[in-house]
């Protein structure tokens, strides 16, 4: 199977997607990275400077989350970037009807590129991949198996913006994070 191909196959999917569109605006955001990364890392919904740009993680929680790939030693050329909701939803936070719905688009592309370790970045990826409600904030740093699959805990970078606590609580589980990710 060719992994790209696929990728940009799933990404048209959304683009034209009736029901991602609802209550949205902007551009739709499908991820972009390696297809073959052996580490992805799931946010939320894109903000405004995604929904302008078409592009995942490109604001201010972008810039905070791409300096962490660095620092565990990965490029983003290396790693796949994406979330559940693939517009930037009007209310700001995502609905529960369109985190339900993102994780339909987001199971196939993680069903195509196979990564060994997912980081869910915050409740809204946690609640979207592993379907269930975790307490972050008292799970975060810690790999949860389940269904055959490795998923790392930790705060979202719009957290770490906007609370000083919580910066280094993320920079503590990326740095948990960076042996893991040097057997890969």
């Amino acid at each position: 199977m060719n992994k790209a191909k696929a990728l940009l196959d799933l990404a048209k999917e959304i683009e034209e997607c009736h029901e991602c569109k609802k209550d949205t605006l902007g551009m739709a955001v499908p991820g972009e990275g390696n297809p073959d990364a052996k580490i992805a890392f799931i946010g939320e919904a894109p903000g405004k400077t995604e929904a302008e740009t078409g592009r995942p993680f490109v604001g201010r929680s972008g810039k905070l989350l791409r300096s962490l790939i660095r620092e565990v030693g990965l490029t983003e050329k290396e790693v796949y970037i994406t979330s559940p909701v693939k517009r930037l939803p009007k209310k700001g936070t995502p609905t529960d009807k369109q985190i339900t719905h993102g994780r339909k688009h987001l199971i196939k592309q993680l069903q195509v590129i196979n990564p060994e370790i997912i980081v869910l970045l915050g409740s809204v990826a946690v609640r979207a991949i592993l379907d269930e409600k975790l307490p972050v904030l008292k799970r975060h740093g810690e790999i949860v198996k389940k269904n055959g699959r490795n998923y790392f805990l930790t705060l979202h970078p719009a957290a770490a913006i906007r609370f000083v606590k919580f910066k280094k609580i993320i920079i503590s589980d990326f740095a948990k994070l960076k042996p893991l990710t040097l057997s890969l």
